[in-house]
């Protein structure tokens, strides 16, 4: 056989290659990145990493007053503890003390005074991390109590504020209130949330030459950390590198608050010379760490008898602690939320940052989203109780309209609404009506045990609400044997955003995924990078990705017209392979004569999301690139002797664009349900009256299990409907709109409840609706049955 003819089989069978599909590009099921390595064991955490023999472990000594003014500390006694190398004040931080994520008021150590129980007081450094508690327990620290506001109700009253409100207003609310055939006026509790991360707050740090430092964090914002690592050693950013893999779960509780033990440790190893580590103990986690933000609402709402809404005055209250950290954007987004789905008609939405002596309150999925849109659905829970109508009927008589009754009060369009044929396509896959009835039947037949349906939407706004967030880098390197180096500044913490980015590259460049090799995050390959947050980090990481991989493959298109002599429409890239007019090479061999023909193979890449903007002043803008939609219809079983529950089932269609991988898409959808479902229901945090944390263990505090799932839990996503911005290949987020399908499970509760009062009555039930709240729910609804005769004679 002649070589001409072996060539030219070779070249058949290549040219056939490239008519294939390529099997891991984007919207394809392919597995997350580590997950060998997390089933294994084999991921590699900070705990992980190697010690070295003059290793530090940091303990700090934690407030257990509310508010005192701290008039002595005494670290002498820390040196007699065996091992101990340093025990640091405020007086010691080298640089700046205030750690404040947007305005100040968050000091790495109290200074002069204490503002709740589990703030930092003093930092031991010691050669184990049991000396080192040893020895934060010897100091003597003497306080003089002061007045302590430890509920958001007295800060509200005390107009005890850590930022000035802020309010949305469209018409005039008090008119429309005024004028409706019908109004309601009532207040609601909603609970925090703890983020409980199986990987508790933990950095490492590295001091090296000329007074730089290397910064291994757990962190959902590495530039962040870099830049607050500068400003307490007060050296220039470009002297502190922050390496961040992997985290064992973030929720948002990384986003500002893993920058404590990163700074911490960088001010010991500065002082000290010796490489420092800090892992907090769940229990000194939970203590000194914010949660989702705890709300107080009031509400006052008119409406008509189909249950539609004419004017809404709406107050959201959020608990912030003791400091700002993310609170004014939080309830700023409570504020774009407390629409959901809904046309509110005249409406005034006021947000107020209420200051409490608790832990600092900070990001968590969905970012102060979920509390506003509880708000609105137990509204149109209680307008149809009132109205004795089905709440799903109410709901959709209040949906954004197509060409009418879509702006928001904040005066953003609504566009390209799913909701109602989203609805109707749930409604009927989940036998809404039939069940409906056979619930009816149920609970009208058994006295003690009651069921309850229902199905709510989620509308959810994506962007940072910070506007100047909505950017982000990535960094590509084409190696000459064809293997591929990503890097972006987005984070992984289990959500999947690194194989999705590796599969946007693989597609660009039409190679098998397992070419691309994706490092950790690193702020000296790609710098000034914005939080992994607001579910925006595909949106964005991956389009600066995407944007740095055309640049490369642009650059060989130009070289192989020029060296082959062809147009460049001649020349495409398909499964691995790269065909030239009638010819085909492998892309390795592609890349190797661009090196030799000096050809630049690494671009940076950057991405800006275009369009949104909002203006403070006038309460006006668009705040959000696109909306993400969602609706689950969940079913519950009530007894009402004891006030426990079970969930029965739950069905769930989640839209998320053109899907950049099903299978990471439908976990986050999962995982996001449960963990809303987890909020609303179990997850209660109490402080007792001296302001400390109760429930901050696995010992009182309660998260979702395997036992607490759906018997059937059914989700599907929406299939052929591309985002229709331009996002990376049309998809959408996901991270947190799905966490807002648990309030369904919420409002199936309090329907089992008004079935005890055969629907007369809206039970009042905060969140979380835990079984005492429940069975309070049942008698209330029994003492309503009992007075009803004298209420209507009356």
């Amino acid at each position: 056989m002649s070589n001409h003819n072996k060539i030219s089989r070779t070249q058949d069978e290549m040219m056939a290659l490239v008519r294939q599909d390529l099997q891991t590009g984007v919207g394809r099921k392919i597995p997350h990145e580590s997950a060998a390595k997390h089933v294994s064991g084999e991921a590699v955490y900070i705990d992980d990493r190697l010690e070295f023999p003059n290793q530090l472990h940091v303990y700090a000594r934690l407030s257990d007053r509310p508010h005192a003014r701290i008039i002595s500390i005494d670290t002498a006694p820390c040196y007699q503890v065996p091992g101990v190398r340093i025990a640091i004040t405020s007086k010691d931080v080298p640089g700046q003390l205030d750690i404040g994520a947007v305005a100040p008021g968050d000091p790495l150590l109290a200074d002069g005074k204490v503002e709740y129980v589990g703030q930092p007081v003093i930092a031991v450094a010691a050669d184990s991390l049991d000396n080192a508690r040893r020895a934060a327990m010897a100091a003597v620290i003497e306080y003089e109590d002061l007045e302590a506001v430890l509920s958001v109700e007295e800060a509200l009253k005390k107009k005890h504020f850590v930022l000035d409100s802020h309010q949305h207003k469209r018409g005039d609310s008090a008119k429309a209130l005024a004028g409706a055939p019908h109004r309601l006026q009532d207040s609601l509790h909603i609970g925090g949330q703890e983020h409980f991360y199986l990987e508790t707050q933990i950095s490492s740090v590295i001091p090296t030459e000329d007074d730089g430092m290397i910064v291994y964090t757990s962190s959902q914002n590495p530039t962040e950390v870099q830049k607050l690592v500068a400003e307490v050693l007060d050296v220039p950013m470009h002297k502190v590198v922050i390496d961040m893999r992997r985290m064992g779960g973030g929720f948002g509780g990384k986003e500002t608050q893993a920058a404590g033990p990163a700074c911490l440790c960088a001010v010991i190893a500065r002082l000290t010379g010796q490489p420092t580590k800090m892992r907090l103990p769940r229990v000194d986690d939970m203590l000194m760490t914010g949660k989702r933000h705890p709300f107080y609402v009031e509400y006052d709402v008119g409406f008509d008898d189909n249950g539609r809404l004419h004017g809404i005055d709406l107050v959201l209250a959020g608990n912030c602690g003791y400091s700002p950290d993310l609170s004014g954007s939080i309830v700023d987004r409570a504020m774009f939320h407390a629409d959901n789905a809904y046309y509110l008609g005249d409406a005034t939405v006021t947000g107020h940052r209420c200051k409490t002596n608790t832990a600092s309150n900070t990001a968590y999925r969905g970012f102060g989203g979920p509390q506003g849109m509880v708000a609105i659905e137990y509204i149109m829970d209680d307008i149809a109780r009132t109205l004795g109508r089905d709440p799903l009927e109410v709901r959709k008589h209040n949906y954004y309209g197509k060409t009418e009754r879509n702006v928001t009060h904040y005066y953003q369009t609504v566009e390209d609404n799913m909701l109602d044929e989203m609805t109707a396509e749930l409604e009927a896959s989940s036998e809404y009506r039939q069940r409906r009835e056979a619930i009816s039947a149920f609970n009208a037949s058994n006295r003690i045990l009651k069921k309850g349906i229902a199905l709510t939407p989620v509308k959810f706004g994506i962007s940072f609400t910070a506007t100047f967030l909505n950017q982000a880098g990535a960094l590509v390197h084409v190696y000459t044997d064809g293997s591929i180096h990503l890097n972006h500044g987005g984070t992984e913490m289990g959500q999947g955003l690194n194989t999705k980015v590796a599969q946007i590259v693989a597609e660009e460049f039409q190679v098998e995924v397992e070419r691309i090799q994706i490092t950790a995050t690193n702020t000296d390959k790609v710098p000034n990078t914005s939080p992994t947050a607001a579910s925006s980090g595909t949106d964005l990481n991956g389009k600066a990705a995407q944007n740095a991989a055309r640049t490369i493959r642009g650059r060989l298109v130009s070289f192989a017209a020029a060296h082959f002599k062809v147009s460049e429409e001649d020349i495409e890239f398909r499964n691995s392979h790269v065909r030239i007019r009638e010819q085909v090479m492998p892309f390795d061999e592609l890349i190797q004569l661009a090196y030799f023909n000096q050809i630049s193979l690494s671009s940076t890449g950057f991405y800006r999301t275009p369009k949104i903007y909002y203006d403070r002043d006038q309460a006006r803008g668009r705040p959000f690139y696109y909306y993400a939609y969602g609706a689950a219809c969940s079913e519950v079983l009530l007894d009402t002797l004891t006030g426990e529950y079970r969930m029965l089932r739950t069905d769930i269609l989640h839209d998320v664009g053109a899907s950049l991988n099903p299978a990471i898409d439908i976990g986050q959808v999962e995982g996001g349900f449960v963990q809303g479902m987890g909020w609303l229901t179990m997850e209660e945090l109490n402080w007792n009256p001296q302001g400390k944390l109760t429930t901050n263990s696995p010992a009182s505090y309660k998260i979702p299990t395997v036992a607490d799932m759906p018997l059937d839990l059914r989700v599907r996503l929406v299939e052929n409907r591309k985002n229709p911005e331009d996002t990376v290949f049309h998809s959408k987020a996901v991270g947190e709109p799905p966490f807002m399908l648990g309030i369904s499970v919420w409002c199936a509760l309090k329907d089992a409840i008004a079935s005890v009062a055969d629907y007369r009555f809206s039970p009042h039930v905060d969140a979380p609706a835990t079984p005492e709240r429940v069975l309070w729910g049942v008698e209330q609804m029994k003492t309503a049955m009992a007075e009803a005769p004298l209420v209507e004679n009356i």
